[in-house]
């Protein structure tokens, strides 16, 4: 190509300038590199697409192994935010930021602070959140300098953690999933393995005991299970996710913590014959969807059913409403049943038909 890298702000590779243009990929309308050099900042806004109104996307605050990785990341992260708005009937496009350095070593609030007039200089093209690494009260100083903030806390005018309607979401995908492989909506009898019991895990546990499942649990934190096995004594626990996957009689698999958990390791060992669960990006790769298709296993997107977070963050921008978001994250049970149906259909495994729909979506939005 004649160009090996690009010096200005990254130092990353031209084979992110390949990735950003590649229109396999979607394309990006927007890169933003930032750099704040008093506080420290370095970031990237990354806009895949404003077509179904402004993108909305978190802002994750992570140790990147390089600059290039960060790009990267930040180009994934916002193309499958167009996605997951465009299936949650959202009026938003898709967009994500990260910022790259150890949030326990250099987050502070001049940093938060730079980060937020970057933000405001988008004029609301981009809408930000928490993510990995930002929580509530770190949107709350970024929103002392951009009006595009959201995921912020009731006292400021937010909608607080969001972890509850999303596990809520993932639920009512588990239901869907239940009615479209044994016929009833329900998880009652049912074992379902939860890989992950925290922010959003731990709420989904509560779901799956009320309804009746018998659950089995893993976490990397002691404390995170010990909670669990504390409120809920019936609910047993194992070493690791490794044994989770492998339990004899599980019907159901919920990766509810870090992404890639369905990969070419995991997948041929799976006993359960649904995955449904929070995680982010579950699938390692192209690919991995076909052959849980072909295993027979069948699985929700997870970015369908994950939305609920992302519903009520959008929520916030016309005054949140609890209720009102509730409703809204109850559709995701319609909306992951529509998905078999139209796998089914097309004769495609879920993720593909989940694409397909978001997709249409997007295409008539921008020929409107």
């Amino acid at each position: 190509m004649g160009v090996t890298t690009v010096t200005d702000v990254t130092g990353a590779n031209a084979d992110v300038l390949h990735t950003l243009f590649r229109s396999e990929q979607g394309g990006h309308e927007q890169v933003v590199l930032c750099q704040d050099r008093a506080s420290g900042l370095k970031a990237v806004i990354a806009i895949h697409s404003t077509a179904l109104g402004p993108a909305l996307g978190g802002t994750r605050f992570y140790p990147y192994a390089s600059e290039e990785e960060a790009v990267a990341d930040a180009l994934n992260l916002s193309r499958g935010m167009s996605y997951k708005n465009a299936m949650a009937g959202l009026d938003h496009g898709g967009g994500k930021a990260v910022i790259i350095g150890d949030p326990e070593q250099i987050k502070s609030e001049e940093l938060l602070l730079a980060y937020g007039r970057f933000v405001d200089s988008l004029g609301g093209r981009y809408v930000t959140a928490c993510d990995v690494g930002t929580y509530v009260v770190d949107m709350d100083v970024v929103a002392r300098e951009s009006r595009w903030v959201t995921g912020r806390s009731p006292e400021n005018g937010g909608a607080g953690d969001s972890s509850v309607l999303t596990a809520y979401g993932v639920f009512q995908g588990m239901r869907a999933s239940a009615r479209h492989m044994w016929g009833e909506p329900t998880l009652r009898g049912r074992k379902v393995g939860v890989a992950g019991v925290g922010k959003v895990g731990h709420h989904l546990v509560d779901h799956l005991v009320s309804d009746g499942a018998e659950v089995v649990i893993t976490d990397v934190r002691e404390e995170s299970v010990r909670r669990i096995l504390d409120r809920h004594p019936k609910v047993t626990a194992v070493a690791d996710t490794a044994t989770l996957i492998r339990t004899e009689g599980l019907d159901v698999y919920a990766p509810c913590a870090l992404g890639g958990a369905l990969n070419d390791a995991t997948v041929p060992v799976l006993t359960a014959k649904v995955v449904c669960g929070a995680a982010n990006n579950q699938l390692a790769h192209p690919g991995v969807e076909k052959d849980l298709a072909d295993r027979g296993i069948l699985y929700a997107p997870d970015y369908v059913v994950n939305a609920g977070g992302v519903i009520q963050v959008a929520d916030e921008l016309h005054g949140f409403d609890f209720d009102r978001c509730k409703a809204k994250a109850s559709k995701i049970f319609d909306t992951t049943l529509a998905i078999f149906a139209r796998a089914k259909e097309d004769g495609i495994p879920p993720a593909a038909a989940a694409d397909r729909i978001a997709e249409h979506r997007m295409a008539e939005a921008r020929g409107r």
